[in-house]
């Protein structure tokens, strides 16, 4: 799992929301802190490429993994820089309902007010 992790931080570190949504069965769930869940992988795709856009670089450091059943919780810190370079680090939990070796849920525990403040 860890391996796999690993590989899916590196596609959204590289805010490369096309490899990402390959992590995702294609009629996956995701919820992005207190924003309305978005449905299937083009959906999530076109949000995940939106936020990117709104961002300069983005880097996370998981700390903690957890693994029950088919679900992942992964928590850590995000690293994101602004357009004007300024660096906000902010604590995250995510959970992963998986569908064999794929994404079928992903919920994104985050307060991303400060990013924007």
């Amino acid at each position: 799992m860890k391996d796999w992790l690993n590989r899916l931080f590196a596609a959204i570190d590289r805010m490369d929301a096309d490899s990402f949504v390959l992590f995702l069965t294609e009629e996956a769930s995701f919820r992005f802190a207190n924003g309305p869940a978005v449905f299937d992988r083009e959906n999530i795709r076109n949000a995940v490429q939106g936020f990117f856009s709104s961002i300069k670089g983005l880097h996370h450091n998981v700390s903690e993994v957890w693994e029950h059943g088919n679900i992942v919780i992964c928590e850590g810190e995000a690293t994101y820089t602004r357009h004007d370079g300024q660096k906000l680090t902010l604590p995250f939990v995510n959970i992963l309902r998986m569908e064999d070796e794929l994404i079928a849920d992903y919920r994104i525990y985050i307060d991303i007010s400060p990013l924007y403040a």
